[in-house]
């Protein structure tokens, strides 16, 4: 029997660690977007 194939773990998770990444990214710029908005707003 053989294992799962270590190429196939480490395509795993640089797909899940670029997926984390832009969620991440998208997340912050609409906080920055709504930050902004908000400071525009009230002033």
């Amino acid at each position: 029997m053989h294992g799962h194939k270590i190429i196939n773990q480490n395509a795993m998770h640089y797909i899940t660690f670029i997926v984390l990444g832009w969620i991440d990214v998208f997340l912050k710029t609409r906080i920055v977007k709504s930050l902004l908005i908000d400071l525009f707003i009230v002033r």
